[in-house]
């Protein structure tokens, strides 16, 4: 394998010499030494990534290792949303602000999750929900 690689990068300068000594510039003889040189770069760039896989795979393999899913996020406003989060075969409903994350509700069956219907009265209500709690609040 190594001959054969020397082969190739030195194939060039064989083919177009003049009795072993280079006495010009030849266009293609360097274009087909700096393609031999690429596929060299190319094929060590994938067999360090095929290496790495082998030898670091179940670590950084994040697929293997997922315990948290996001079922569906909803957006609510700027900077304010609703996550419907599985956790080790539990859905937890949370809601998410800029300043908090808070648990809303677990859900014991995801077949039991309502369909709320989309209305200025519904979202109002879900966004009191993120509002900070004060003493003076307008209700109407």
């Amino acid at each position: 394998m190594k001959t054969a690689l020397f082969v190739l990068l030195a194939l060039p300068e064989y083919a177009f010499s003049d009795d072993g000594a280079s006495q010009g510039y030849s266009f293609w003889a360097s274009l087909l030494q700096m393609l031999a040189a690429l596929a060299f770069v190319v094929g060590l760039i994938l067999l360090a990534k095929y290496l790495s896989g082998k030898l670091f795979g179940a670590r950084f393999n994040s697929a293997a290792t997922k315990h948290i899913r996001i079922v569906e996020t909803r957006y609510l406003g700027p900077k304010k949303s609703l996550l419907l989060v599985e956790v080790g075969g539990e859905y937890l409903l949370l809601g998410n602000s800029e300043e908090s994350l808070t648990l809303l509700t677990k859900v014991n069956m995801i077949e039991n999750i309502e369909v709320l219907e989309e209305g200025p009265d519904k979202i109002s209500n879900l966004m009191s929900l993120f509002r900070p709690a004060s003493g003076k609040e307008k209700r109407s």
